[in-house]
């Protein structure tokens, strides 16, 4: 961890030191039956989710690996090509240690840098392609980016964004076919042209260390700057793994990028479905007419999405509903999703899994393991039950709800509340050049996640809040998320979000903010008796606007926006 968040220069490269050949495990005693064993080259080498490309190149070239509207690449293309960029940017002079940051949409290129940049020993920066110019030049300068991949999409961020900098780092520019759009080139370089003068046949150096640095992703920001989160190859290799066991992800998946690739890359599933010699489909952008049409005419089997990506599909006119033989497998994180978006989402054809991660987690880190009985609980029942965030995976060592300060459990009763804390090797290496930040994070040995929740009998746990979302009115805690999911209960609403408003006497009272479902009516009076009827009297909301809400580009609600709102109402 302290290369990623200390030295002199506070840089990703870190010294080089040659590895040990053989470290003995312990043994009960001095020349016991054991004693004469340890590791070395035959029996050891370092985990990486590189080594999924090759493999699976190997076995399946002719495989379909992407698609993009047209285009196909199968494995053996995939893999040449990833090789092709990886040369070419070492032409660039990009090494071991360097950032190598990419703003782009879910297109190819974003999934060659997945394994083109790491292949170097360098860090993969994804920005979200959603952040403001400022916010762009920020993690650009405070990663050292070496070298920028973006679409000209992006080019009105992106432009501001390198003139802020004092050293601008080498731009080369994606042109994507089926973008025709506005946004101009901000570099030399032309990606596809880039990428035809590197070498199909390049040899990457191997990998002495599965503690590098693998990737940056930077947190939301929405308090200040945002804060550089380090992963390394040992963790991404486990959290691939992770969804494999945990979903499952079967082999030859068709995974449908409804999931931003920027986002925690994309919760490691370019490394998984990769691993499981599945096809990647690409989506530029979230949208229900097209993710049906690829549904019903690629096969897909898997994709992932924020709660809004649900609603959407949902809510989308009938005429752009498709219907298909086959369970489509969809995760999701954020906020439980309420009883009738599971069921709605079942009658389109999907099956629903609810999971919990963060940024810092390297991706999803608990899932809601279904029970053998589940499916004979009545449809309710059962949908509150998928809803609970669950247990934690199979590659997480340790998780628990237990009292901020001293990280002891708290009680497994389903009513008090505690933070989620976890161990294990999927927690990042650190926040870069912010020592500080990751020793408070790592307090008492544990990950301190700043989520809180209850842990029910069963030991599956249940988020109730961040803890910065938590509303405290006349002393009473309550939870933001109890009441969003009572107010969606009404046929009206689409999309809930609650925070905290000042009160003279209260000190905060509850502000609704409620995004009603196309061509539905529902008023602030009606909608307050609605969360009366379902609610305890201290968390109705004494306030309900209705209209849009503002969300990030992974579909979660900015709920720092709606208290800026709620303050000035």
């Amino acid at each position: 961890m302290a290369r990623a968040t200390t030295g002199k220069r506070a840089t990703l490269r870190g010294k080089q030191r040659t590895p040990r050949r053989a470290v003995r495990p312990p043994t009960r005693q001095a020349g016991g039956l054991f004693a004469d064993l340890g590791f070395g080259k035959p029996n050891h080498a370092p985990l990486s989710p590189l080594d999924f490309l090759w493999r699976t190149a190997a076995i399946h070239p002719r495989r379909t690996a992407v698609v993009h509207g047209s285009t196909r690449f199968s494995y053996a293309e995939f893999l040449a090509r990833t090789r092709r960029l990886a040369s070419a940017l070492k032409g660039l002079g990009v090494k071991r240690g360097d950032v190598v940051a990419a703003m782009l949409p879910n297109v190819p290129a974003m999934l060659e840098a997945h394994f083109a940049v790491p292949m170097l020993g360098a860090v993969l920066n994804t920005i979200n392609t959603r952040l403001d110019a400022r916010t762009v030049g920020y993690i650009l300068g405070h990663g050292e980016a070496r070298v920028l991949i973006t679409d000209r999409e992006f080019a009105s961020q992106v432009g501001p964004a390198l003139a802020s900098l004092k050293q601008r780092p080498v731009v080369i520019d994606v042109d994507d076919p089926l973008y025709d759009g506005p946004g101009e080139r901000l570099g030399k370089l032309e990606y596809e042209s880039f990428i035809a003068k590197g070498d199909p046949e390049f040899e990457p150096a191997p990998l002495d260390r599965e503690d590098r640095p693998i990737a940056l992703n930077y947190t939301s920001g929405t308090t200040g700057n945002p804060k550089g989160v380090v992963y390394h190859h040992r963790g991404c290799f486990l959290e691939s793994v992770g969804n494999i066991m945990a979903w499952p992800l079967p082999p030859r998946p068709v995974y449908l990028w409804t999931l931003p690739l920027f986002h925690c890359n994309g919760w490691c599933f370019p490394w998984s479905v990769t691993a499981m010699g599945g096809t990647h489909v690409c989506l530029r952008r979230v949208d229900p007419a097209l993710i049906f049409k690829l549904i019903a005419e690629e096969g897909v089997t898997h994709m992932c999405g924020a709660p809004t990506v649900l609603g959407m599909l949902i809510n989308a006119p009938a005429e752009q509903k498709r219907s298909w033989p086959h369970k489509v497998a969809i995760q999701t994180g954020g906020a439980s999703p309420p009883a009738k978006v599971i069921r709605a989402m079942t009658e389109l054809g999907f099956q629903v899994t609810h999971i919990y991660g963060m940024t810092e987690l390297q991706g999803p880190s608990t899932l809601c393991e279904a029970q053998d009985d589940w499916a004979s609980l009545a449809p309710d029942e059962a949908a509150a039950r998928h809803a609970h965030q669950g247990v934690r995976y199979p590659v997480v060592a340790a998780q628990r709800v237990g009292d901020p300060k001293t990280c002891k459990p708290v009680k497994r009763d389903g009513r008090t509340i505690g933070e989620v804390l976890i161990q294990g090797n999927t927690v990042m290496l650190g926040y870069l050049k912010n020592p500080k930040a990751t020793r408070e994070a790592f307090r008492g040995g544990w990950m301190h996640t700043g989520d809180l929740a209850v842990e029910h009998p069963d030991g599956y746990i249940e988020i109730k809040d961040r803890a910065k979302d938590i509303i405290i009115s006349g002393g009473e805690n309550i939870s933001s998320i109890e009441v969003e999911i009572a107010l969606s209960k009404h046929p009206a609403v689409a999309l809930a979000a609650c925070v905290a408003r000042p009160d003279e006497k209260w000190g905060e009272t509850v502000c609704a903010f409620v995004q009603l479902r196309p061509g539905e009516e529902a008023s602030e009076a009606e909608l307050i008796q609605h969360a009366r009827a379902n609610l305890p009297r201290y968390c109705v909301p004494r306030t309900v606007v209705i209209g849009p809400l503002p969300t990030t580009a992974t579909g979660k609600v900015q709920k720092y926006t709606l208290r800026e709102r709620a303050r000035a109402l």
